[in-house]
């Protein structure tokens, strides 16, 4: 099959910087005069960047710019922000939004992962960062809580005791700590970051893109759709080409060794 390409309006785009490829799409977060601080207009383009990938599945990479992933939501917004606004879910929703594309989402950290910026890492499938990784949820320092993800995601990542420190005590995660308790699972020089994020979908394309995207819904499935749901979605596997493909690949490979390691048998002992 053919890989599909989106075309953006480079012109919906102010604080995002978009790079595409046939089977990925960085997205380069890029606010650097606050740090990258994630505010509406961020919001409602990646808003426009799920849309697409939600119509053409891709791995998604997301980075920030200038040695730093985000340093939280924009306190100048969220300050005049009210109890309508929240319960709308501005940040909540996007990060949803991304946690359930079908393709695996990278996040890529660096510098400051803070508040609203760790929260959209938290919603990623992947986080790999470098050794200047900050990453935590201060907002109870602000007077609210960490309300787009973390107050949940955040225990099933790294368990309740560590969740609890960060969440009521503010603990800031180093890149050591933080891959200790594998709220990251790789740390690369900054030079080496994005080198790394693409590494890692280059590891995700060499898999069949239908059994990823399925295994990531089932992944994610509540407990009691278990184990029916993943009956169905084998069955589903079970009559795609792809398996029928892969496979027999894998068989004619073994075949081949097989060939090859009798011939080298058969040569060594006719001398």
């Amino acid at each position: 099959m053919a890989e599909q390409r989106t075309v953006f309006n480079r012109q919906d785009f102010s604080t995002l910087l978009i790079e595409e490829r046939p089977d990925r799409l960085v997205v380069l977060l890029n606010r650097p005069e606050v740090r990258n601080a994630i505010d509406q207009q961020m919001v409602d383009e990646l808003h426009l960047v799920c849309a697409a990938l939600e119509r053409n599945p891709k791995v998604l990479i997301i980075a920030g710019v200038d040695g730093v992933f985000a340093s939280g939501a924009d306190i100048g917004q969220l300050r005049e922000r009210r109890r309508d606004d929240a319960l709308q879910g501005i940040n909540s929703t996007i990060f949803v939004r991304i946690a359930k594309l079908p393709m695996p989402v990278i996040a890529a950290l660096d510098g400051f992962c803070l508040g609203g910026g760790a929260e959209l890492a938290y919603a990623a499938d992947f986080r790999i960062g470098t050794p200047s990784v900050r990453i935590g949820n201060p907002e109870t320092g602000l007077g609210i809580l960490a309300a787009a993800g973390a107050s949940w995601r955040l225990k099933e990542l790294v368990g309740e005791p560590v969740a609890k420190e960060i969440l009521l005590a503010g603990l800031v995660l180093r890149a050591e700590q933080a891959l200790s308790v594998r709220l990251i699972t790789e740390i690369h020089e900054a030079t080496e970051l994005m080198d790394a994020a693409h590494a890692l979908a280059d590891r995700i394309a060499k898999q069949d893109p239908l059994a990823v995207r399925i295994t990531k819904s089932v992944f994610h499935a509540p407990a009691e759709a278990h184990p029916l749901i993943d009956q169905l979605a084998q069955g589903i596997l079970f009559e795609s080409q792809a398996k029928f493909d892969r496979m027999q690949t894998f068989l004619d490979k073994k075949i081949d060794k097989k060939s090859a390691k009798k011939s080298d048998t058969e040569t060594v002992h006719r001398k």
